[in-house]
């Protein structure tokens, strides 16, 4: 099997780990996190929690 550039044995990308990595130390995460996350719906589900705490 040849070696690609870039590529570790595996076949990850090593430019994509570094990046991820980097946004990690700097704790920015990528927007694979964000994407799932429904702002509005977190909002109102702290909204209930901080009611029931009355």
């Amino acid at each position: 099997m040849a070696k690609k550039a870039n590529k570790t044995a595996a076949g990850t990308s090593v430019q994509h780990v570094k990046q991820q990595n980097q946004q990690a130390a700097q704790g920015q995460y990528g927007t694979e996190f964000a994407s799932e996350t429904d702002a509005q719906e977190v909002r109102k589900q702290n909204q209930k929690s901080q009611s029931n705490k009355k």
